[in-house]
């Protein structure tokens, strides 16, 4: 071939190479592009929603796969024929380096470590009860995350309900001094009055800053729980939870009781097992030889049987005894005091809603009063024969009143919240 042909050659590939190249660019203009961009979370709608976003970026939820798969190879194990894997052992000897006169010998052997007795049963049984541990030890943890969410979504809805509460009186306030300007243009109210009503408009354009705040502040701390912002809706249609009305006392199978159940479980078996694990494991050793005395000799090959004994831990193995059960005693401590801690706490939460139930009539009965009182008195205001001091403070004293029944609504949805949390109930 040429010169002259080789460089056609090589244009025709490179032609060819661009061609291909503008082909596959047009391809993909036409086709859909694929979007391999994370899909944002959903967010959340209710406490329920907050609880499960903010339970699954836990670490104990991150976690629980791999330890459940631990805890069923710590099973496994214990139900295995030996309590450690066997060992080969292997060694050669030679007088290759001093006298040289054939002598060598080839041992090749297998160690097989035995269980102590009553040991393989009792480390099946420490195995299961840590198992069931691991359970009640993500129950718990479910349930203490409920509390710190249960907590920032209450004060996010405080926070929500003066956000609006301020608004409203902004409004009426901004009415009042719109009616006041006009009266005063018209001659039927002095300067002074305008004044007034506008300083009160300041003083609700204050408090509705200041609500704002806090109701940005509230949304920020729920938003670092559940890692994506919740969608302010209707506090009766997503947030509030069902009142448990029967007197139950869910002591005995509260989350944190059985935590400490199942631990106590699993340091009582650790103190058998450890008990029974006075000494190493004994092992079995079966050995072949193959030795030759010298050159020209034949090999001979013998088997051994050996058995090894370790013996007793003595002051060590009464240190881990001593140990375990001290643990075991400490566990069921906490468990009495535990359950008296529940008790108390279900109590006082059952006291709090009842207490709240009797304010929030109370306050109801007030908020209609002063509904009607404003209506009386706006009309007098707007006929003139009530001064406007008096008109703002009914004003002020309505807005109050419906400051208070909200407010109070949400203690009562809050109350019966931390009922059902002192009652190991997750939210719904």
């Amino acid at each position: 071939m040429t010169f002259g042909s080789r460089t056609k050659s090589w244009r025709l590939h490179g032609g060819l190479v661009v061609t291909a190249i503008f082909c596959s660019a047009a391809a993909q203009a036409q086709s859909p592009a694929v979007v391999t961009t994370p899909a944002k979370a959903a967010a959340p709608q209710n406490l329920q929603q907050v609880f499960e976003a903010a339970w699954a970026r836990q670490p104990e939820a991150l976690t629980l796969p791999s330890r459940r798969d631990a805890a069923r190879a710590q099973q496994s194990a214990a139900q295995a024929w030996t309590p450690e894997p066997a060992a080969l052992e292997m060694g050669y000897k030679t007088d290759r380096l001093n006298r040289n006169q054939g002598a060598s010998e080839i041992e090749v052997g297998v160690s097989v470590p035995l269980w102590l007795p009553r040991e393989r049963a009792q480390s099946a049984a420490l195995s299961d009860a840590e198992a069931v541990a691991l359970e009640s030890r993500t129950m718990a943890a479910k349930l203490r995350i409920a509390a710190t969410v249960r907590d920032a979504w209450w004060q996010w809805q405080r926070a929500r309900i003066e956000v609006d509460i301020a608004r409203d009186q902004l409004k009426n306030t901004q009415q009042i001094a719109a009616d006041v300007e006009r009266r005063t243009r018209a001659g039927d109210l002095a300067r002074s009055d305008q004044h007034q009503a506008q300083g009160a408009v300041a003083g609700a354009q204050a408090h509705l800053a200041q609500a704002e705040a806090s109701f940005s502040a509230a949304r920020q701390q729920l938003q670092a729980l559940a890692g994506v912002a919740p969608v302010a809706g209707d506090i009766d249609g997503g947030g509030v939870e069902q009142d448990p009305s029967t007197a139950m006392s869910l002591a005995e199978t509260h989350a944190a009781v059985q935590e400490l159940k199942d631990k106590v479980v699993v340091a009582e078996r650790s103190a058998a097992l450890t008990a029974i694990q006075s000494r190493a494991n004994p092992e079995v050793t079966l050995t072949t030889t193959r030795d030759r005395g010298a050159f020209g000799e034949a090999s001979q090959q013998t088997f051994a049987l050996g058995v090894r004994i370790p013996f007793g831990g003595g002051a060590r193995h009464h240190a881990r005894t001593a140990q375990a059960l001290a643990d075991a005693m400490e566990v069921q401590a906490q468990l009495g005091l535990e359950r008296e801690r529940l008790s108390a706490e279900q109590e006082a939460a059952r006291v709090r809603v009842e207490a709240a139930r009797t304010q929030l009539a109370a306050a109801e009965q007030r908020a209609s009063l002063a509904r009607e009182s404003r209506g009386f008195f706006d009309k007098s205001f707007r006929l003139g024969e009530t001064d406007l001091p008096t008109r703002l403070r009914i004003e002020a004293e309505a807005a109050d009143a419906e400051r208070q029944v909200a407010l109070i609504r949400i203690e009562l949805a809050a109350a019966i919240s931390t009922k059902r949390q002192a009652l190991g109930l997750l939210p719904q």
